[in-house]
C-alpha cells in the first residue's frame, strides 16, 4: 500500500468501513451533478418550439458550518423543487429560475459535500475512493440520456419533469448516508509521554516568541485579525497564497477553455465530414464508455506506490494527453479514424476527471479543500461558460472544425507543460521545507534532552 500524503487530519481515517458507504452516496450526488444538466438537452427543441423563443462559492459555505449530509438533502430537495414547478411553467422565464436558479443550486449543493467528505474518511485509498466516485457522471449519464428519450415520449416534457424530480430524490438518500466520520483517534494534548508533551510545549513557545516579536500586535492589526477570522469562519480565503492552491488554479483557468468543447462538437464534426446522425452519435457512446472504465482504473494507478507520492505528475500528463489527442484529432480520416479518436480522448477525458479533485485535495490538504473546492469552481466559471462558444466562433469563422481542435489542443497542451514545470518547482520545494522542519525538529529533541539532563543532574546535586 502507497504511502499516506502528509496531511494532519487529528484523527485516523478508517479507509474503508462505511466509508465505501459514503463512496456510494459521493458516486450518485456527483453522478446527478454533472450527468444531470447534460441530459435535459433533449427538451430543449420541444421547449424552443412551445415557447416560441431561440438559444441563449455558496456551497463551500454550507459544508463548512453545517457538514455535508445536511447539504446534500436540502439540495436534493432543492433540484426536486425546481423540476416540478418547472413542470407548471407558463414562460421561459420561469424555467430560467426553477431549472437554472432553484435546480443549479441543488446541484452545487450535491456535488462540493460529495467530494468534500470521501477526504474525511479516506487518506490511504483515497485515489482510488474519489476515482470510483467520479465515475458516477460518465454512469448516471448513459443511464439518463435514453431515459430521457423514453419519458420525452411517454409523457412530454412536463410529465417528463415531475418523473425526474422524484428521481432526483435519490440525493436525499445519497445525503443520509454520509454521516460524520467518527473521529475517535483524535489527537489529545494530555496523553503522551513527558518528553513529547515537553518537546510540543517548547516548539509552541518558540514559534509563538518568534511571531511576536517579529509581528507585535496593534489595534488596527487586532480589528483585521477579527474580520479575517470572521471570513475564513466560511471560507479560506488564504489559500490565494498558498503556492500549490495557484498553480492549480492558474493552469485550470487555461485548461478549462479548452476542456468541454471537443464534446460537445464531436458529433457535429462527424457529421461534417459526411457520417451519418446514428453513426455520429455512436462515436459519443464510444467515449463515454470508454470514460466510464477509466476513471476507476485511474483511481487505481493513483493509488498505487509508484504514483501516488508524485500524483501532480500523472495529473500533468493526463492535461498535456488530453491536447495532444485535439491536436492529432484532425489528421483522423474517415469514421474508422474518430472512432480511434473517440477512444483515446475517451481515455484522456477519464482519466483527466478522476484526478481532477484528488490532486486538489493533495495540494491543500482535507482541512481546507471544502474551500478550495468552492474558490475554484466560482473562478473557472468564466473559462467553462466561454470555451464552447468562442471554439463555435472559431468553427464559424474558418468553416472547419479543424481549427476548433487546434485551438482546444493549445489550450490543453500549454497548461499540461504548466503543470509539469511548476510541479517540479512545488515538489522541489516541498522537499526542501520537509527538511528544514526535520532539522528544527532534531534541535528540538536535542534542547529537550540536554533539558532533561540538566534536571536530572540538578536532582542529583540536591540530594
Amino acid at each position: 500500500m502507497p504511502p499516506a500524503a502528509a496531511t494532519n487530519l487529528g484523527y485516523e481515517p478508517p479507509d474503508g468501513g462505511w466509508g465505501w458507504a459514503v463512496v456510494f452516496a459521493a458516486f450518485i450526488s456527483i453522478g446527478f451533478s454533472y450527468a444531470f444538466p447534460k441530459s435535459l438537452t433533449i427538451y430543449f427543441k420541444e421547449i424552443q418550439e412551445y415557447f416560441s423563443v431561440s438559444y441563449s462559492p455558496v456551497s463551500s459555505m454550507l459544508v463548512n458550518r453545517y457538514g455535508s449530509r445536511p447539504v446534500v438533502m436540502v439540495g436534493g430537495l432543492l433540484v426536486c423543487t425546481g423540476m416540478v414547478l418547472a413542470s407548471l411553467g407558463t414562460t421561459i422565464i420561469h424555467l430560467y429560475l426553477c431549472v437554472g436558479v432553484i435546480g443549479g443550486f441543488g446541484l452545487a449543493f450535491n456535488l462540493q459535500p460529495a467530494l468534500t467528505i470521501i477526504g474525511t474518511y479516506f487518506q490511504v485509498k483515497r485515489p482510488l475512493a474519489n476515482g470510483l466516485a467520479m465515475t458516477g457522471s460518465p454512469v448516471v449519464l448513459s443511464t439518463l440520456a435514453p431515459l430521457n428519450q423514453f419519458l420525452f415520449d411517454s409523457f412530454g416534457w412536463r410529465g417528463s419533469f415531475l418523473v425526474l424530480g422524484s428521481i432526483v430524490l435519490n440525493c436525499c438518500v445519497a445525503g443520509a448516508l454520509m454521516k460524520p466520520v467518527n473521529k475517535r483517534a483524535e489527537f489529545e494534548p494530555n496523553k503522551g509521554s513527558p518528553t513529547s508533551r515537553r518537546k510540543v510545549s517548547v516548539e509552541a513557545a518558540a514559534v509563538d516568541f518568534r511571531s511576536q516579536s517579529a509581528n507585535p500586535p496593534t489595534k488596527d492589526d487586532t480589528n483585521k485579525s477579527k474580520c479575517q477570522s470572521f471570513v475564513s469562519r466560511y471560507i479560506d480565503v488564504s489559500l490565494f497564497t498558498h503556492r500549490g492552491f495557484l498553480i492549480y488554479l492558474i493552469g485550470n483557468v487555461l485548461m478549462f477553455f479548452g476542456f468541454f468543447a471537443p464534446v460537445v462538437f464531436l458529433a457535429p464534426y462527424a457529421k461534417h465530414q459526411g457520417t451519418d446522425e446514428y453513426s455520429a452519435a455512436l462515436l459519443l457512446s464510444i467515449f463515454a464508455l470508454v470514460d466510464m472504465f477509466i476513471r476507476p482504473i485511474t483511481g487505481f494507478l493513483g493509488n498505487s506506490k509508484w504514483i501516488r507520492p508524485r500524483i501532480q505528475y500523472f495529473f500533468s500528463f493526463a492535461v498535456s494527453y488530453n491536447g495532444v489527442c485535439h491536436l492529432l484529432c484532425p489528421l483522423a480520416s474517415g469514421y474508422g479514424g474518430l472512432v480511434v479518436y473517440a477512444v483515446f480522448f475517451g481515455l484522456a477525458f477519464g482519466m483527466l476527471s478522476a484526478l481532477l479533485f484528488e490532486v486538489l485535495m493533495d495540494l491543500v490538504g482535507t482541512h481546507r479543500f471544502s474551500s478550495a473546492v468552492g474558490l475554484v469552481t466560482i473562478i473557472e466559471c468564466g473559462p467553462v461558460l466561454l470555451g464552447p462558444p468562442i471554439s463555435g466562433a472559431l468553427v464559424d469563422m474558418f468553416g472547419d472544425y479543424k481549427y476548433m481542435y487546434y485551438a482546444c489542443g493549445v489550450f490543453m497542451l500549454v497548461p499540461g507543460i504548466f503543470f509539469f514545470i511548476m510541479h517540479y518547482y512545488n515538489y522541489k520545494k516541498l522537499d526542501e521545507e520537509h527538511r528544514q522542519s526535520m532539522v528544527v525538529e532534531m534541535r528540538i529533541s536535542e534542547e529537550v534532552v540536554e533539558l532533561k539532563l540538566n534536571q536530572n543532574e540538578k536532582t542529583d546535586n540536591e540530594r
